[in-house]
């Protein structure tokens, strides 16, 4: 089985020098600016009724450069600055088309700055990376060996809150070839186990958060307690990054081996359409469904499906794949949460997660058969309604402005 060419990112860490760190901290100073200067644009037009495009922003850029005020922005490469002119742009599709909120303004504060860097912008030669306006190339540390022959497209530095430096190189690569497979897997997401399968495996959820929860607790005691805007405060604040980035990389590392194997061992994978963002806001389990991270386990199979040549299927989230007995089709009138496995009316005994991957994987497979969305059982009538008879309304633009409000309106905000 062959597969396609696609874009993949190569992320490496790099130790830039004094006058690189220099440069690099400067560009990132003024991507933001810009950024905040076109979307400030863009709102005040808003407010007259006015519609502004990528195009005039990147004529905005050309007059600020040559204003006295903004003069510093000519003084770093100007492709970081025209791509962030179209993460903007990308932005407010994405507000339009009703998938995020309003863009919001990018703060000095925000733990993680970067600077994106097209072709014309950067030389990669006999394995080393120059960004524009340097002369030396940066010392990456190459972890893993970039594609054969590849020729990156892009390139992002960024620096996290911990304070590493890292480079993203974007590339055309032709994933490894795994052979056809054909089995087919229901998983069903939790808590004490982070995901189990229809085939009776439960993964157990290693629970980062927890482990590192006391020292992340004195890091940030230890913060609370320095003067704002000390030399000590900034070392405090790096100490609490430091202890953030462990959890992440670690559970990062976790669902990428997790999901490569899910992967590799079935063709057909069948998951629920879980709504993690209501979940968090039930704050006795906000915490331990954050650290289960179900958002990035469903975004790394969906890319890895689609890399492999695999199937990911969503079943519909009001699906009762726990109370839905799998042998005989009867639904438990009640099953609270405490409740981990059950017996039904024609005598089968449950385990409560088995049970519902099991039920999850049928319902995927019939999706597969009859090409509709799987809809719940015993529900209200809109609830009822095909996936494919679903219609949301189109939304031209932000909500209707009054003349006078000001500039941070109120979508602008949490």
């Amino acid at each position: 089985m062959t597969t396609s060419p696609v874009k993949r990112a190569f992320k490496y860490r790099f130790y830039p020098s004094d006058v690189q760190a220099a440069e690099l901290s400067r560009t990132f100073g003024c991507v933001r600016k810009v950024y905040n200067l076109a979307l400030a644009a863009r709102t005040e037009a808003w407010l007259r009724q006015e519609r502004v495009t990528y195009a005039q922003t990147s004529a905005m850029l050309t007059g600020w450069k040559k204003s006295e005020e903004l003069a510093f922005l000519s003084e770093v490469s100007s492709v970081p600055l025209q791509q962030s002119l179209r993460h903007l742009q990308s932005a407010f599709v994405s507000f339009w088309g009703k998938r995020a909120r309003y863009p919001r303004f990018k703060s000095r504060k925000r733990s993680r700055a970067s600077a994106e860097y097209t072709r014309s912008a950067f030389r990669y030669r006999n394995g080393e990376l120059t960004l524009a306006k340097m002369s030396d190339p940066l010392d990456i540390v190459w972890s893993r060996a970039l594609p054969e022959g590849a020729e990156p497209t892009t390139v992002t530095a960024s620096r996290d809150a911990a304070g590493r430096w890292f480079v993203s190189i974007l590339c055309d690569d032709v994933p490894a070839t795994w052979g056809a497979a054909t089995d087919a897997v229901g998983i069903d997401a939790g808590i004490t186990s982070l995901v189990t399968l229809s085939t009776g495996e439960k993964i157990a959820n290693p629970r980062h958060e927890r482990g590192d929860r006391a020292r992340l607790a004195r890091a940030q005691r230890a913060l609370s307690r320095k003067a704002e805007g000390s030399a000590n405060r900034h070392k405090a604040r790096r100490k609490v990054a430091r202890v953030h980035a462990r959890i992440a990389d670690r559970r990062r590392d976790f669902l990428h081996k997790l999901t490569t194997r899910l992967v590799r061992e079935n063709q057909t994978l069948v998951i629920e359409d879980l709504t993690v963002r209501n979940m968090v806001k039930n704050r006795r389990l906000a915490r331990a469904v954050s650290d289960a991270s179900w958002s990035e386990l469903r975004t790394m199979l969906e890319y890895k499906c689609a890399w492999y040549g695999r199937e990911l299927i969503a079943i519909d989230r009001w699906f009762p794949s726990s109370k839905l007995c799998s042998t005989c089709g009867t639904i438990a009138v009640k099953l609270p949460l405490n409740v981990r496995s059950w017996t039904c009316v024609c005598g089968a005994v449950h385990d409560r997660d088995v049970n519902a991957a099991k039920n999850i994987l049928a319902a995927g497979l019939a999706v597969t058969v009859c090409g509709d969305g799987v809809r719940p059982q015993r529900s209200t009538p809109e609830r009822r309604r095909s996936a494919k008879q679903k219609t949301r309304p189109v939304r031209e633009g932000p909500p209707a402005l009054q003349s006078g409000e000001e500039v941070n309106p109120w979508w602008c905000r949490r």
